[in-house]
């Protein structure tokens, strides 16, 4: 009788220190939330972020609120996210620099695939190689004979040093044997600019950016950097096409959350991501920023996210170039 009543009464403690805490689980989310962009308002980056934070709030009951934290190439949401508790109401819009900031630099005070927890790529965007009027060919095969002929001759701008368009670039010519001089920026408006104008000769440039620009003639557009083309410019091939086998980059947005937050609640954000993700005007803006949906499980957006970070790092050695 007394052992029956030992049982009992540790049975009853068991239950009572799981069950709150599997109520909160339960309850989640039963206050907003916070997602953080690491970028500043008003480039594709927000934009998706909003549209898919709002549709979230819908999908959730709960508000999904975006926070613009911008600096530090990213590094500053990150390690804002990474220091959060892990109890799903603090998440982040990851980016490229996610994975280029492991083999770009040595100050970071996290480890991207051990500190953060996948939840959902969002979308991904091929950039579109694009050629000023100085240049007179009019194919990417040309184009990287003209560049072996006249080797460092040939100019690309890029957003800034190891930024995913410089990187891009970097990629290219690796794969071909060509070499370009590098003219970083400080932004890509700035380097679209001075294309247009003929002061550099490559871009590798967003799609919304590029777009009008190729469809008014300012500008060539050679080739695009996914492994399939474009819905908005089919008539423009991949680079994989055009001759250089094996060639992908693209940037992209996915959503983080710290490390070891509950499996539970990953999953209900995971399912509100997706939900998000099928809404017409969801879908409708991730296609005009140049990209297409790209639902994922964690465990695929993690495999992404290796992939990148050996890719990107092998590049950045290769070519040599010097982070922070």
């Amino acid at each position: 009788m007394q052992r029956r009543h030992v049982l009992g009464t540790l049975a009853a403690t068991v239950a009572g220190a799981t069950t709150p805490w599997a109520q909160a689980q339960d309850a989640y989310p039963s206050k907003p939330i916070r997602l953080i962009v690491p970028l500043a308002p008003g480039g594709g980056t927000d934009i998706v972020s909003r549209l898919v934070a709002q549709e979230m709030t819908r999908q959730l009951g709960a508000s999904v609120v975006v926070d613009n934290v911008a600096g530090g190439s990213t590094t500053i949401a990150t390690s804002t996210v990474v220091r959060a508790a892990p109890d799903g109401y603090t998440l982040l819009t990851g980016t490229p620099s996610m994975a280029i900031n492991v083999g770009l630099r040595r100050d970071l005070k996290y480890d991207v695939q051990k500190d953060l927890q996948p939840i959902s790529l969002l979308s991904s965007v091929p950039y579109v190689l694009v050629g000023g009027p100085s240049l007179k060919v009019r194919t990417l095969g040309e184009l990287l004979e003209l560049a072996k002929a006249k080797p460092g001759v040939l100019t690309f701008g890029s957003p800034g040093i190891g930024s995913g368009g410089h990187l891009a670039a970097e990629l290219m010519q690796m794969l071909t044997g060509v070499k370009l001089m590098h003219i970083p920026y400080k932004g890509s408006g700035p380097a679209l600019n001075d294309l247009r104008s003929g002061q550099i000769d490559l871009l590798f440039a967003t799609s919304p950016a590029a777009t009008p620009l190729i469809e008014m003639r300012a500008v060539t557009g050679f080739a695009v950097s996914s492994l399939r083309r474009m819905r908005t410019l089919p008539q423009i091939p991949t680079l994989a096409e055009a001759g250089v086998p094996g060639y992908e980059s693209a940037s992209w947005y996915g959503v983080f959350a710290p490390a070891r937050t509950p499996k539970a609640v990953i999953a209900k954000l995971q399912g509100a991501i997706h939900a998000s993700l099928r809404v017409p005007s969801v879908t409708e803006a991730i296609r005009t920023d140049g990209g297409e949906p790209a639902p994922t499980t964690p465990e695929e957006l993690q495999a992404y996210v290796a992939n990148e970070i050996t890719k990107w790092t092998a590049v950045i050695e290769k070519a040599g170039i010097k982070g922070i």
